[in-house]
C-alpha cells in the first residue's frame, strides 16, 4: 500500500514540532489521530521511523532518510500549487517571516490585517528572534535583518534605514537631570545590549571620535525590552527611530544630546533564498511592506 501526502505531512510535523501533542495542535487533529497516522505509515514502510520515549522522540536511521525525502515531496507539492496560483496571478500558500521582536511588533504586526485583506490566500507565519537565524534550519522564508549584512549566498532586498537616537523618559530626566554632554552621559544610568557589543557604541561625538562605548548599568538582549525599560524610567537608551518615533511623538520618551548626535542609520533588509515557488508570495509581502514603511 502506497503512502499518501497526509501521512508525510503528519510525520514531518511531528519531527518539526518535537512531540505528538504539539503536532496535533499544529495540524488541528487529536493526539491519538496523529499517533495512528504515524503508526500506519511505519507499517506501510515496514520500518521504524521514530523511537518514542516518555521524554522525547528520536529519529531512526531509516527515519532520517525518509524525512529528507518527505520534505522534498511536500516542497514539490508546494511548488506545483504555487505554479497554478501564479497562473491565476494570485499569490498563495504559506509564508514564514522572521524578525527581531521590535521590528515585528512596530513594523510588521500593524500591517498584517491590511496584507491579509489584499492577499487572503497567503498564510503568514511570524516568528521573532533577536539573533540571526539559519533560514533552512528554522524553516524561514524571509528574515528581516537590522544592520549591515554579512557576505551571504542569500538574496537581499533593502527596505530602508532607521536613525539611531539617544532617549530617556521625562520621568527619568526630571529625577536625575538631563546630561549636557557625553561626559555627563557616562555618569548616568545607561541601558545597553547584552550582544552584540557593537550595539553599545553610541553615535555621539566626543572630541574627534564619532562613537562612544558605553558601560550599561542594565543590559538586555532585545531592543523592545530596552525600550520598555527606558519608558519606565529605568535609564537612558540608544534605539532606532522605527521603534521609538511614536514614543517621542506622544511624549513617552525624549531625545537628548541631539547636538552631539551623529547621523547614523541602521540599514533594514529582507533576506531570503531564491525559490520559484516562493517568489510570488515573497514579492507580494516585500512590496507591500516597503510601501507601508516610512524608512
Amino acid at each position: 500500500m502506497k503512502t499518501n501526502t497526509d501521512e508525510l505531512l503528519v510525520f514531518v510535523t511531528v519531527i518539526d514540532s518535537g512531540s505528538m501533542t504539539a503536532a496535533a495542535e499544529t495540524l488541528q487533529q487529536t493526539v491519538s489521530g496523529v499517533s495512528r497516522t504515524l503508526t500506519r505509515l511505519e507499517k506501510k514502510l515496514d520500518a521504524t521511523l521514530v523511537r518514542r520515549t516518555t521524554r522525547r522522540l528520536q529519529l531512526t536511521e531509516e527515519g532520517e532518510l525518509f524525512l529528507a525525502r518527505a520534505r522534498a515531496i511536500l516542497a514539490a507539492m508546494d511548488d506545483a500549487e504555487e505554479a497554478i496560483s501564479r497562473r491565476r496571478e494570485r499569490p498563495a500558500g504559506r509564508l514564514r517571516v522572521d524578525a527581531a521582536s521590535p521590528f515585528m511588533l512596530h513594523c510588521v504586526v500593524p500591517h498584517v490585517k491590511a496584507f491579509a485583506a489584499l492577499y487572503p490566500e497567503i498564510s503568514l507565519e511570524l516568528t521573532s528572534n533577536e539573533r540571526i537565524v539559519d533560514l533552512l534550519e528554522q524553516r524561514v522564508d524571509i528574515a528581516i535583518r537590522i544592520g549591515a549584512l554579512q557576505d551571504s549566498t542569500l538574496h537581499a532586498r533593502t527596505l530602508g534605514s532607521s536613525r539611531l537616537r539617544v532617549l530617556a523618559s521625562p520621568a527619568y530626566l526630571a529625577e536625575h537631570g538631563e546630561p549636557r554632554d557625553v561626559e555627563e552621559l557616562m555618569r548616568a544610568r545607561l541601558i545597553g545590549f547584552t550582544a552584540p557589543e557593537s550595539l553599545n557604541d553610541w553615535p555621539l561625538r566626543d572630541g574627534r571620535a564619532a562613537f562612544v562605548t558605553i558601560k550599561p548599568a542594565v543590559s538586555a538582549s532585545s531592543g523592545e525590552t530596552i525600550r520598555q525599560l527606558a519608558i519606565d524610567g529605568g535609564g537612558i537608551a540608544c534605539l532606532a527611530d522605527f521603534m521609538t518615533a511614536a514614543d517621542v511623538e506622544t511624549g513617552r520618551l525624549r531625545t537628548i544630546l541631539d547636538d552631539a548626535l551623529e547621523d547614523v542609520r541602521q540599514p533594514i533588509s529582507a533576506v531570503y533564498y531564491q525559490s520559484e515557488s516562493l517568489a510570488a508570495r515573497a514579492r507580494a509581502f516585500l512590496d507591500f511592506l516597503a510601501s507601508r514603511l516610512a524608512l
